[in-house]
């Protein structure tokens, strides 16, 4: 926060580039978006009125999306009809809160799903809809959508934080064994006690041996692990740490367009520029080196790109790179002096029999130097995977390569934040450190680690072959992750009667689907596309039973969508 203070007090006081201004300028344009909205719930009205449509047109423009098409921001569902509006008496107010909070967006938990939970209120009170159920396939929440816990993490968990049970034989003697080194890895041997800033020494060491065993004995240092609430938290420090002007340009940071809404957010809230790179839909979400360069090479007009993001597996696409195309990325991000990224928090979620998980530590390491030097940072989760632990909040970044000075100012930065949560920490111990051959807990483990896999495996295959089958839909095959990405084709007459309502042509859809059907997606607008085509995200993630029911009602939506719009 001090060191967001200092910036807008130097921009205050010094010439500011023309990509600052510009940023500026839309900030205000968002500012005077949203204060017409919030004047419009407080005046009760029922429709976006033509000044709040004209101020939102105003800002897509502005911020350079594609075609004349905005998602209205329907406010009048953020705010409970009880709450009154900030007036002048109050001291925060839109115009004097820091704007970035105002222009950045997050497309996985948007109106769409403010909607979605309306819904479900109606039913519950009896309301007469087409759908007895809302169908949530916008969010990657694999417990939400009725995955089971595994026992093994469990019993961890209800070992170290209730320690009178390591008495009972209820509980296999090699989860009592890794409960007790864990807590003797706690002050007070209690999870209750704060850990490291980095987190539980005992716990990074396991994770260093369980990415020796991943890569195939390449050797990690355990103080290289910093132990985080979730890859969220990790993402965000390493964004904020890179948050600084060089010689007058603000730093850019490059994603992959369709991209993970966590980035585009973060990006928006510290100030930063976002550099899209395109991914090759035609190629099944390929990542070419020629458009790495081209999206680099404009960006350094405005801004200093400094880091490359990359997901693999992709989220929202359910691309696995090849290991020739993580070769690529990496020379790039050397060629360039950029700092690697690697989102790889899907890495167990590989389900095409052709494809293989490659980390990009393993990839540039085998490389040979330059490129075994390269900076690096890698984000592992217990939200995905098999374990799919999305509120506990457990994950980790292995750093490598930073300059010892910069991992210093990286670790100080992080002792702000005191630690993440013990829970987390358990549960990123129950990944990498799970029950082996031989062991008491191991039968039980792999059989249901192995039905989940499989499952998602089954379930990436049946959205794949039945949205292929729908008219002007083109589906690539989910290889992994959690999600699928179809492009669809919007009859003309539905874009116009999406512009009328001050829509996108994908948005337009998702309501059409959810007011309909009760299925919730994310329109690919939330995420980014190439102009002129249409997408949505949807989760493979509902059990198969409701999986079927759920493509079903989309058929039965979708050709009725046509139908009518034709």
């Amino acid at each position: 926060m001090f060191k967001n203070r200092k910036i807008m007090s130097r921009m205050l006081i010094k010439p500011v580039s023309a990509a600052l201004q510009q940023q500026q300028q839309r900030q205000q344009y968002v500012i005077r978006r949203w204060k017409s909205f919030l004047q419009n719930n407080n005046n009760r009205t029922k429709s976006t009125t033509p000044t709040a449509a004209a101020a939102a047109a105003a800002t897509s423009q502005r911020h350079g999306k594609s075609n004349d098409f905005i998602q209205p921001l329907d406010v009048r569902r953020s705010f409970s009809t009880s709450h009154k509006m900030p007036s002048s008496s109050k001291a925060l107010q839109l115009d004097n809160i820091n704007p970035n909070f105002i222009a950045m967006e997050y497309a996985v938990r948007g109106p769409l799903v403010i909607r979605a939970g309306e819904i479900e209120k109606e039913l519950e009170k009896g309301a007469k809809k087409p759908f007895d159920q809302v169908i949530r396939a916008n969010i990657g929440d694999c417990h939400a959508m009725g995955q089971q816990p595994l026992t093994f993490l469990r019993q961890l968990m209800a070992l170290t934080f209730e320690t009178r049970l390591l008495d009972s034989p209820d509980y296999p003697e090699d989860v009592k064994k890794r409960a007790c080194a864990i807590l003797d890895g706690c002050q007070g041997q209690s999870v209750g006690s704060y850990t490291d800033s980095a987190g539980l020494e005992v716990v990074r060491r396991q994770v260093a041996t369980y990415i020796e065993r991943r890569d195939g004995g390449i050797a990690s240092d355990w103080q290289n692990i910093y132990l985080t609430a979730g890859a969220s938290p990790g993402i965000k420090s390493i964004l904020s740490m890179i948050n600084s002007e060089v010689n007058g340009k603000p730093p850019g940071v490059m994603v992959p367009i369709p991209q993970y809404p966590l980035y585009s957010a973060t990006i928006s809230e510290y100030g930063m520029s976002k550099v899209d790179y395109y991914l090759e839909e035609e190629t099944g979400w390929s990542l070419g080196r020629k458009e790495l360069q081209r999206s680099y090479d404009e960006a350094k007009k405005t801004c200093n790109p400094r880091a490359l993001v990359v997901i693999n597996p992709g989220n929202p696409t359910g691309q696995v790179l090849t290991r020739e195309n993580i070769e690529e990325i990496i020379k790039f991000a050397h060629e360039n002096k950029v700092l690697l990224l690697a989102d790889e928090v899907y890495q167990d979620n590989v389900y095409d029999k052709n494809s293989k998980f490659w980390s990009f530590k393993k990839v540039a390491y085998e490389m040979g130097e330059p490129y075994r030097s390269l900076e690096l940072v890698s984000f592992l989760s217990t939200s995905k995977g098999y374990l799919g632990e999305c509120g506990i909040r457990g994950g980790y970044m292995e750093v490598l390569n930073l300059d010892p000075k910069v991992k210093a100012m990286l670790t100080k930065s992080i002792t702000a934040a005191l630690c993440s949560t013990t829970a987390g920490q358990v549960a990123v111990s129950a990944l990498v450190n799970p029950p082996q051959p031989g062991e008491p807990s191991y039968e039980l483990f792999k059989q249901e680690r192995d039905a989940i896999l499989a499952a998602l495996k089954e379930r990436a295959e049946l959205v794949h072959k039945a949205l292929n089958s729908f008219e002007g839909y083109k589906v690539n095959p989910v290889q992994g992750a959690m999600y699928v990405f179809p492009q669809i084709e919007i009859p003309p007459k539905a874009v116009e009667a999406a512009k009328a309502k001050g829509m996108a042509p994908d948005v337009f859809y998702a309501f059409e689907l959810l007011e309909t059907s009760g299925i919730c997606i994310v329109p690919g607008s939330g995420f980014g596309q190439k102009p002129g085509t249409w997408h949505f995200r949807s989760t493979i993630l509902p059990q198969t039973d409701k999986l079927k029911l759920m493509m079903e009602k989309f058929r039965v939506f979708h050709a009725d969508f046509m139908k009518k719009y034709k």
